[in-house]
């Protein structure tokens, strides 16, 4: 008797796996789905987390260097350890989440325990902006009246200054991306440039399907990726711009 065809079981996205840290209360959750509401993601977080044991703390935000990743602090190791082993990978919001200990001992444990000191606030750098040309800029100050121009000899039109081409951005951490096929997708990119050592993440912006950011440890680490992908043909007609991000 013929047996029914199996159905096959759906493939599980993989991602890479950082090395563990040392086994820690709090773990450390990245590669968050950045278009989730931050209430929602704190209330998913717990919901699915919970199962493992009780939870301290959750601690996510939504500024432009700390979305995307979150803290989630169990009343013990061994919980922690069960969650990170059962949900690394686990598809939240369509992207597999990827997990580790965290580094330092989290602020609400240190209150528990006694050992609590307030931590010193580092600024973080400012977020990656594009710059516009000069003469559009002078046209925003100027209230819209556009650039100026010189003026020309009698009987003949002003002539336009013929603006040099603004130089590029100081050698840094983050690569900025233009020309981008309209149907670039994160996970695209993340193939593109995670073969390259240090790399941390990449961000899409939502309002402009033609540019990205993507970010590494270091200014060195940047700029190996930058000089072997420069002119990249990601797509038939798309060669890869990449500069470094102005700040």
């Amino acid at each position: 008797q013929q047996q029914p065809p199996q159905q096959q079981k759906p493939k599980k996205k993989t991602i890479d796996i950082p090395p563990r840290n040392p086994p820690n209360q709090t773990l450390y959750v990245n590669n968050i789905n950045e278009n989730v509401r931050l209430p929602d993601l704190v209330v998913d977080l717990k919901e699915k987390f919970g199962v493992f044991g009780k939870i301290l703390d959750v601690h996510a935000k939504s500024s432009y260097y700390r979305r995307g990743q979150a803290f989630i602090v169990f009343d013990s190791i061994e919980n922690a350890t069960k969650a990170l082993d059962k949900l690394q990978g686990y598809p939240l919001y369509d992207k597999p989440l990827r997990l580790n200990f965290a580094k330092t001992k989290s602020d609400a444990v240190s209150k528990l325990d006694g050992t609590y000191t307030q931590r010193p606030k580092r600024p973080l750098p400012p977020k990656p902006v594009m710059k516009l040309p000069e003469p559009v800029k002078r046209a925003a100050m100027d209230g819209g009246s556009g650039p100026t121009y010189a003026k020309g000899p009698a009987g003949h039109a002003p002539t336009q200054p013929r603006p040099g081409p603004e130089p590029e951005a100081p050698p840094n951490q983050i690569l900025f991306l233009e020309k981008l096929p309209e149907d670039t997708t994160e996970s695209m990119l993340q193939l593109l440039f995670n073969q390259f050592p240090g790399f941390k993440e990449v961000r899409l912006v939502p309002s402009r399907p033609d540019i990205a950011f993507v970010e590494y440890e270091t200014e060195s680490q940047s700029a190996e990726a930058r000089k072997r992908l420069k002119g990249f043909q990601i797509k038939k007609g798309h060669k890869l711009s990449i500069t470094f991000a102005k700040k």
